[in-house]
């Protein structure tokens, strides 16, 4: 009953939903490149390159979820090497970045729009032995069809926000039904197992394993990753530089201001914005030059020839080079979190030794948030104004600076382990029966 009201539903968005997208593939150009591997269309060939066993499904949604999943993926190459690792992804961003990042998958494809007739062909197609949704996605059409083919869901990373928990929650009987179809699910933390109990799925199912992001990051820090960013974008080692990163719609403006009053104290101070959708490149430097600043290249012009000859800000409109961009900054700005987002990942520049700052919207990050706080090496600032007075406070003692943001970098390193911990999850998965699934005693935490 729960499965035909969601396809009425489904159905019935459809009708709303097809004229949006053919709108955006026609005049904008989104979702050309995954639209047909989503409806299905997915070469033979694709399937028939799908070597080895035990064979491994595991779906990322877009870069963040494919930023936890690559050190998983890592773990379970090494454990099981003849194993065929198929990773998919929804957006063509996360494509992107799992093609680029996660080179231990046998197979990347898009996952499929959850059609009944689409779901049946891809899974058909790929044939698993276990599905792997990271941070709890879950597609009621899919899921049911991994079970009606005895197809093991061991879900891991799983994460629950407080928004998200709160829409989950009014429709809680539908999503009690679906979650009982998945067999064992790892989580970041306490509080996302005992959202999970909340929405009914049974303790006895989930496990405290810990962030999968941690071991991603630290392991993805290496010198030779600041030194070829500093080096396209024309950045002498020991410049000051002051980095806004994943901002949004709102929150430009606000940085710009900071930066001009940055200036006033540093006059060689450079800026990099990295809009959170890199398509926003263009409009934010339409701002920037609005805003009085005409010395702003792009990353895409740059990489296509331009130099950045002297100008003081560079805005990144390119995907997947966040990351190596934090490691150029003096002080770091989060954004997702001076607007109602729920905040970026914080993690990211903390990897690097760089203490962040960001906004009360931090939500989706509460966990990260605190210890990063706790550590020293995360500041939370209620507006500009005081965005602008801690960063000046910071660079007044750079001893200060270089020691809380060590005291992050520590942070993402000693949390590691979790990777292993999901690996070791699916690999037990797979080798139990499926009648007792995971051999876990319930929720409970991690060394």
């Amino acid at each position: 009953m729960a499965n035909l009201l969601y396809n009425i539903v489904l159905t019935l968005a459809a009708l709303f939903l097809i004229p949006f997208f053919l709108v955006k593939i026609v005049f904008a150009g989104k979702y050309r490149k995954s639209i047909g591997p989503k409806l299905g269309f997915v070469p033979d060939r694709v399937f028939g390159e799908m070597k080895g066993s035990p064979r491994i499904w595991i779906h990322a949604v877009s870069v963040g979820e494919v930023t936890a999943a690559a050190p998983i993926i890592s773990s379970l190459r090494e454990s099981c090497p003849g194993a065929c690792i198929v990773l998919s992804t929804s957006t063509e961003t996360g494509q992107e970045m799992a093609r680029r990042l996660v080179t231990d998958a046998t197979a990347h494809i898009y996952y499929p729009l959850d059609i009944p007739s689409v779901v049946r062909k891809i899974i058909d197609g790929v044939r698993p032995d276990i599905f792997v949704p990271v941070e709890t996605e879950i597609w009621p059409n899919f899921i049911s069809a991994c079970g009606k083919r005895g197809i093991p869901v061991a879900m891991v990373n799983g994460r629950i926000s407080p928004r998200s928990f709160r829409r989950y929650r009014q429709t809680r009987f539908f999503w009690k039904h679906v979650m009982k179809m998945v067999d064992v699910t790892g989580v970041i933390s306490t509080i996302d197992a005992s959202r999970l109990v909340a929405l009914g799925v049974e303790p006895s199912k989930i496990h405290v394993m810990g962030n999968a992001k941690y071991d991603s990051l630290a392991a993805g820090v290496d010198e030779s990753l600041r030194d070829d960013i500093a080096a396209r974008l024309d950045i002498p080692h020991g410049a000051q530089v002051f980095v806004a990163g994943s901002t949004h719609e709102g929150e430009d403006e606000v940085v710009l201001k900071v930066y001009r009053g940055l200036v006033e104290r540093y006059p060689d101070m450079l800026m990099i914005i990295v809009p959170r959708h890199p398509e926003r490149g263009a409009a934010v430097l339409s701002l920037a030059n609005g805003s009085g600043f005409h010395d702003c290249v792009t990353m895409s012009a740059i990489d296509r020839g331009e130099r950045r000859a002297g100008r003081r800000i560079v805005i990144v409109d390119m995907i997947g080079e966040l990351f190596r961009v934090y490691s150029l900054a003096t002080v770091v700005f989060c954004g997702g979190s001076l607007v109602p987002r729920g905040g970026q990942n914080i993690l990211e520049p903390a990897a690097w030794g760089k203490v962040v700052l960001y906004g009360p919207s931090m939500e989706d990050f509460t966990d990260e948030r605190e210890r990063l706080e706790d550590a020293g090496g995360g500041i939370n600032v209620r507006d500009g104004g005081e965005l602008l007075d801690e960063i000046l406070r910071l660079m007044e003692d750079p001893e200060a600076l270089r020691r809380r943001g060590e005291a992050g970098r520590a942070i993402v390193a000693s949390n590691g382990g979790a990777a292993r911990r999901y690996a070791e999850m699916i690999r037990d998965h797979l080798n139990n029966s499926r009648g007792r699934g995971f051999k876990g005693s319930g929720i409970q935490g991690f060394e």
